[in-house]
């Protein structure tokens, strides 16, 4: 079959305008399939893993916002003296947007030691040392520091919190590169108020050993009667239940990939039964030199596959540019879902395209392997 490749592409050069048109439009909506696929992947990254069920998330019940959780700081203590918790941090957050939003700034004031030790990533640029040393100093997310264009030394300001940027970070967590990370006390006394002794949540690091539902139930119980009652969950039902709402409409947006899948089917289809039936002639003379109509069948599907892939393949590329470039994001409540490309998804794409492409040529190019020689050959 490799030896009529030329013929194929010969043939789809033939009605260039046509083909063109498929494989744009083939891109595109394999470009909406791998997006659409980025956001889920995101979430499923925040509620999935080891993390997001070994580690606990503490915050004022009832709590509807980040800056409505106001914890005393000194909960970590009593905390710490549980059995089964292997460390407590102690977290500040603050946010320009508790709703969703594109283009949300969360900020997490923690103390340096703690986010050394429970934070994994690497600085990009600037000095972690230089960062500790000062009150105002931040560490910015690279996907933040791209959308913003920030580097080390800039001045940010966001509502009544500036902050000098002393470094920008690459998380293994893509939601983290969302974030902008300052220290502690810095973030209880910005915008004008001194809440120094209150945090909003604490994040509680249990042994392997631990059960985490009997420590959440034990942390809610000790502080019940207490200044500030609390509500516990893992870290992943956390995010799960701010992001409630969010989930719901992509799960919604997860039909659109599916709808994107069967525009491809339609469009390629549509484009091999055009070019059948413009060659019904030109199929007829190959089988009176002697091509089988299963060759026949092969050539309309080859066309067919090169035009979905051809077009699946732009649309993938096209995607992991736009993704890795923009640094896009979607947050709320201080949670955030990032939109980052990977290789699994870039090979789902592709193969979805192949796939699409022989489904698309079955029923041509049975149509074309099954022309009456006599009858094509007097088609006008």
């Amino acid at each position: 079959m490799h030896k009529f490749i030329p013929y194929v592409l010969k043939s789809l050069w033939r009605h260039r305008a046509r083909t063109l048109l498929t494989v744009s439009g083939t891109a595109v909506a394999l470009l909406v399939f791998c997006f659409i696929g980025a956001v889920q992947q995101g979430l499923l990254a925040l509620t999935a893993g080891d993390d997001a069920g070994r580690t606990l998330i503490v915050f004022q019940e009832n709590r509807f916002c980040p800056q409505s959780s106001r914890l005393p700081q000194d909960y970590e203590r009593t905390i710490t003296k549980m059995s089964g918790v292997q460390d407590v941090v102690a977290i500040k957050v603050f946010t320009n947007n508790c709703r969703a939003s594109l283009d949300s700034i969360v900020f997490q004031g923690m103390p340096p030691e703690k986010m050394k030790a429970w934070r994994d990533f690497d600085l990009q640029s600037g000095d972690f040392s230089s960062f500790a040393a000062q009150d105002d100093a931040a560490l910015v997310g690279a996907d933040v520091a791209t959308r913003r264009g920030l580097s080390v030394g800039d001045k940010f300001t966001i509502g009544d919190v500036s902050v000098v940027i002393r470094g920008v970070f690459q998380s293994t967590s893509a939601a983290e590169n969302n974030l902008i990370f300052t220290q502690l006390e810095f973030l209880q006394r910005a915008r004008g108020a001194n809440e120094v002794g209150t945090v909003t949540q604490l994040e509680v690091h249990l042994n392997d050993s631990a059960d985490p539902e009997k420590i959440a139930k034990q942390i809610d119980a000790e502080f019940k009667s207490g200044p500030v009652a609390t509500t516990t969950r893992t870290k992943g039902m956390f995010q799960a239940d701010t992001l409630a709402d969010l989930a719901e409409l992509i799960g919604f947006v997860h039909w659109l990939g599916y709808a994107c899948v069967g525009l491809v089917l339609s469009l390629v289809a549509t484009t091999t039964v055009m070019a059948v039936q413009d060659r019904i002639k030109e199929h007829a003379v190959l089988q009176t030199l002697g091509l089988r109509p299963l060759r026949v069948f092969g050539l309309v599907l080859t066309e067919s596959l090169l035009l979905s892939t051809l077009g699946g393949i732009l649309g993938v590329v096209g995607s992991t540019l736009l993704l890795s470039s923009s640094g896009m994001s979607v947050a709320a409540e201080g949670v955030t879902i990032a939109f980052e490309p990977s290789l699994v998804l870039a090979i789902q794409g592709v193969l979805v395209a192949i796939v699409v492409g022989i489904l698309a040529g079955i029923a041509p190019g049975w149509q074309a392997s099954r022309t009456e020689i006599v009858s094509a050959l007097r088609h006008a």
